[in-house]
């Protein structure tokens, strides 16, 4: 199973932007230093408290401070910009990243964005579709260009020179185009019904019960077969919150703490799902009374915390409920105390990973 790192990002509304923002940066770059695979980041316009804009900036600033990690935006909100300025940026970010790019597209996830971009009212997923559709028809074109959409039109035809290269619009490093991935918050979920279509890589959430996860992948499984492919469980990724600590008590103070890391991110996530009237998706076990749902109980649930033993044990136990994925995602969190964040992503990465991943060998063995 490979480790990857996925931040919304979270961190305290009244925290200094700058300061929130080198922090973000000095965690991917600690990722990339203690082996972790990926690193993705979220996409948000109108929240002080997840604070990055464009992904692909941001990243963009972490290439050469970076040696092996993988970029994945977690998600582009497609339906929020033009799709010929998503290809182009796109493809300008693969080269520049020499090919590390996975690119992770959605509908859009935040309700004030939606509000911000005049998108509450409209057919997201729809929009979503016809900007991928847009997207991989520039990258498979060439000029002149003449895209008809119902949301969006993509014309080049009077200005071509092909002397001169007027007209053309970059195309990716990697080929015929960076590998897709949709992410998943529903039980059930339509996108990873969606991604199987389209053969993207799913993506499952940190925030929501293991019988929610179950349930993408088995939409999933079923139409990727339905589509005569075999589903590939090394394609899909799952993130959790986990934080780790030389014992289970250090841990397990951590996680009650109000106001340290795992207590504030639950906090601020259940507010929105509250205010949003959207707790159902969210309850830890399938049928749970929605209205009895408490962001203690999301964040008790929903962290896995322990030393490194204890954190193999429960990832195992989360691993054999839901059944086998290829990518773990750490999910990040505010760092309200640097050093032990850091102690975690070090312990996870050298000590539980290596650990779990020779428990699951020895289990494949043995089947």
């Amino acid at each position: 199973m490979k480790l990857g790192l996925f931040m919304m990002p979270i961190h305290p509304p009244k925290k200094p932007y700058a300061e929130a923002l080198e922090e973000d940066c000095e965690a991917v770059i600690h990722a990339d230093s203690v082996g972790y695979d990926e690193a993705w980041c979220g996409e948000h316009y109108s929240s002080a408290g997840e604070q990055i804009t464009n992904p692909l900036i941001f990243f963009s600033s972490l290439i050469r401070a970076t040696k092996k990690i993988r970029f994945g935006t977690g998600v582009i909100c497609l339906p929020q910009y033009h799709p010929a300025v998503v290809a182009g940026q796109a493809a300008m970010f693969d080269h520049l990243s020499g090919g590390r790019f996975i690119m992770g597209v959605g509908p859009g996830g935040l309700p004030s964005d939606f509000e911000l971009f005049g998108t509450m009212d409209v057919d997201r997923n729809d929009m979503m579709k016809e900007s991928i559709d847009i997207i991989r028809e520039i990258w498979a074109g060439e000029p002149p260009y003449d895209i008809k959409g119902k949301y969006w039109n993509v014309t080049i035809k009077d200005w071509v020179h092909e002397d001169i290269g007027l007209g053309h619009m970059c195309k990716p490093l990697q080929d015929p185009h960076p590998t897709f991935a949709i992410s998943a918050m529903s039980p059930f979920s339509s996108s990873h019904k969606y991604a199987a279509q389209q053969d993207f890589d799913p993506i499952s959430a940190n925030f929501i019960g293991n019988w929610s996860v179950k349930s993408q992948w088995q939409v999933y499984a079923e139409e990727t077969e339905k589509q005569g492919r075999v589903a590939d469980r090394e394609r899909w990724r799952v993130a959790r919150n986990i934080f780790v600590a030389e014992t289970d008590e250090e841990a397990e103070k951590h996680l009650k703490t109000v106001g340290e890391s795992s207590d504030f991110y639950y906090e601020y996530l259940y507010k929105i799902f509250d205010r949003a009237q959207m707790k159902g998706p969210f309850v830890v076990n399938q049928g749970d009374d929605a209205d009895a749902l408490t962001y203690e109980s999301l964040r008790d649930n929903y962290v896995i915390a322990g030393s490194p033993d204890t954190v193999v044990e429960k990832l195992l136990e989360f691993r054999d409920d839901v059944g086998h994925f290829g990518t773990l995602l750490h999910t990040a969190q505010d760092w309200v105390k640097p050093d032990d964040m850091k102690r975690s992503m070090d312990l996870l990465a050298k000590e539980v990973m290596p650990k779990l991943n020779s428990l699951i060998g020895a289990q494949s063995a043995a089947e």
